[in-house]
């Protein structure tokens, strides 16, 4: 592995460093980063606030490595999961090199960037505004928007993408790696996340719920992975539990004959055999966890 003070394998320093995306629920952040890394290490959905967690994703380029940290969507708080989601961003500010603030071209006045912007003033980190979903109207229209972010924030770039089709994401990439000092790469080749494998089996379950449910049922989930081993037929086995705060959501996560649980269960074995190309057995449970998204203990034993 190569040091900050040697050289690379064409005379050239090694470059890297981390790079926080942030912005409101719902702007595209996990989408940009699959995009990205050409692989799913986030999962998205079209409801806001899907992601919960910290991700990192780690792009490997030619003598240099950019850490992507993929945060929660940065929004005013009402429980304590939320508070905790909101504070894990923000800590990302303080951890990072540099900061791409992701804005959706179709609510440039969501009033949750201004609460970014207030962080991004109190600790000055260099930052790039990156505004995405340009796929969906007149490039043109982009020139005031881009005018307004001038006026509030002094980003070192703009740069308009389309994380869904990848347009903009190689300028994007140029304008990160551009601005990289000279320092070891923090992950070894071909390492794409730090994420453990239970994490993401329980993450593609969640997206599956918040794609087979609405209301209030995707917020009062939460999914942890009981066990994962390999049978000797080969079929992987992986028993997972969702928890749902109150009964009621329970009648409704299983569905009348059990068809909305089965559903979840199909779409995401699906996932999951790919990812792990093989046969995989998913032994789904729902458990009722009152109001676990309003308990710091429950909390912490589910993961947050």
């Amino acid at each position: 592995m190569t040091n900050s003070h040697d050289a690379y394998r064409d005379g050239s320093e090694f470059r890297s460093g981390f790079v926080a995306l942030v912005g409101p629920p719902n702007a595209g952040k996990s989408t940009l980063l699959n995009r990205i890394l050409e692989t799913k290490v986030a999962i998205v959905s079209p409801k806001p606030q899907t992601t919960r967690n910290r991700i990192l994703g780690i792009f490997h380029g030619k003598g240099f490595q950019i850490v992507f940290m993929d945060t929660p969507g940065i929004h005013r708080t009402r429980t304590a999961l939320h508070r905790s989601m909101v504070a894990s961003a923000r800590e990302a500010f303080q951890e990072v090199d540099l900061v791409a603030v992701m804005i959706d071209r179709g609510r440039t006045d969501d009033p949750d960037v201004s609460l970014i912007l207030s962080q991004l003033k109190q600790i000055r980190k260099p930052a790039l505004l990156v505004i995405n979903k340009i796929d969906t109207g007149p490039k043109e229209t982009l020139l005031p928007i881009m005018a307004d972010y001038g006026h509030r924030y002094p980003f070192e770039a703009v740069v308009p993408v389309s994380a869904l089709n990848g347009e903009g994401v190689d300028v994007f990439l140029s304008e990160i790696e551009s601005r990289l000092k000279s320092g070891p790469p923090f992950f070894p080749e071909g390492m794409e996340t730090d994420q453990s494998e239970p994490f993401l089996v329980a993450e593609i379950i969640r997206e599956k719920v918040y794609m087979e449910t609405r209301s209030e049922i995707p917020y009062s989930v939460a999914v942890t992975v009981d066990a994962m081993e390999e049978r000797p037929s080969g079929m992987l086995y992986i028993s997972a539990r969702i928890h749902v705060e109150r009964a009621s959501q329970k009648k409704i996560l299983i569905g009348r004959q059990g068809r909305v649980i089965k559903a979840i269960g199909e779409k995401a074995r699906k996932e999951l055999e790919k990812r792990f190309s093989g046969r995989v057995y998913l032994d789904l449970v729902v458990r009722v966890d009152k109001n676990w998204s309003r308990d710091t203990r429950a909390l912490r034993r589910l993961g947050y």
